[in-house]
């Protein structure tokens, strides 16, 4: 749990970490994910071999700069804040790519880039006809992420900071985000986790589990079918009520059902912000998280801080893309939410 509050004012809202990827995108039938072998609406590791197949077997794509803790950090610019990133990219093209694109919000990132190695890593999004999309990813220099890139002096002056659960992987990056929590504990500030995913929640939770009810993070975010994963349950109350022991503060989103809040009993709920069309979800748990920190961190309401997510996730899914193509917080004002 965070200490006493910092005397200082926080330099950055929202501190965020993980995974640095180039998200390629694709519109493609079901019979293509058949096709493939591709699990349809999860998220899979792959070969650098295997990424070099699907790029060649997409067609027509569009690349992005992407990676979730990285949307939510310009989720958060987009609405006014300051944010900072950590992740690893390589020197090559798409190294530089996502760099400009991270610095040109205005977001700080100076997290050293591999020289030689693993090349800057790639997602590989087919979005079908319904708007699902499936993700195959290839990690390369993103998995390098270490304890030395922990910049201390960001992570104290940061009110929030928020990781990825996709990072939960590797040994050094592990490491690299309890150092992070213990900095920013001690300096009084809050450590947010998302679950990012089912298969991720199946495979490390435990290791979830005992980052909540260890203090080491005091507030997650989850999407319906995270929840019920990390609980091991199909009843979504049972799911809700346990989480609300383990962690302070939990935010479970539920697409078209919208979202709900916790903490010290309460719970507070908004519907899902009304849309023209679904044109493509990725990112919107990335942008959803983003509108609820920016609230958490200036310190608005649970409810307020719910809608502005509803709003961001909604910008979002009416485009491709993992980012947001409208200023989020001229979108806010126009619907009275700032």
């Amino acid at each position: 749990m965070p200490q006493s509050p910092s005397s200082a004012k926080p330099r950055f809202d929202v501190l965020t970490i993980g995974n640095a990827i180039v998200d390629v995108f694709a519109h493609t039938e079901d019979d293509f994910l058949v096709r493939e072998g591709l699990a349809k609406g999860a998220m899979i590791l792959t070969s650098e071999e295997r990424a070099d197949h699907l790029y060649a077997a997409m067609g027509q794509s569009v690349e992005i700069s992407g990676g979730s803790a990285a949307n939510t950090a310009v989720g958060v610019a987009s609405l006014g804040g300051k944010t900072a990133y950590f992740g690893k990219v390589k020197e090559d093209e798409a190294g530089r790519v996502f760099t400009r694109d991270l610095r040109a919000q205005g977001t700080h990132f100076e997290t050293v880039p591999l020289s030689e190695g693993p090349s800057t890593a790639k997602s590989f999004i087919f979005v079908t006809p319904d708007g699902e999309r499936t993700m195959n990813t290839y990690l390369g220099a993103c998995h390098l992420l270490g304890p030395a890139d922990i910049e201390e002096d960001v992570v104290r002056s940061a009110a929030i900071t928020y990781m990825e659960g996709y990072l939960w992987d590797p040994q050094d990056a592990k490491d690299a985000f309890i150092k992070a929590a213990d900095i920013a504990h001690k300096a009084g500030r809050r450590v947010a986790i998302t679950l990012s995913d089912s298969f991720c929640v199946d495979r490390f939770r435990g290791e979830f589990l005992d980052l909540m009810r260890s203090g080491v993070v005091d507030t997650v975010f989850a999407n319906t079918q995270e929840i019920k994963s990390l609980y091991e349950t199909a009843d979504f109350e049972t799911a809700l009520a346990l989480v609300e022991k383990d962690c302070r503060l939990a935010i479970v989103t539920r697409s078209e059902e919208g979202a709900l809040a916790i903490e010290g009993g309460t719970r507070v709920s908004v519907p899902a912000f009304p849309i023209d069309r679904l044109v493509d979800t990725t990112g919107a748990g990335d942008l959803f998280a983003s509108g609820f920190l920016y609230g958490l961190a200036r310190g608005l309401p649970h409810l307020a801080s719910l809608k502005l997510g509803a709003l961001a996730a909604a910008e979002v899914i009416q485009h491709v893309g993992a980012r947001p193509e409208a200023n989020l917080r001229a979108l806010a004002q126009e619907n009275g939410l700032l």
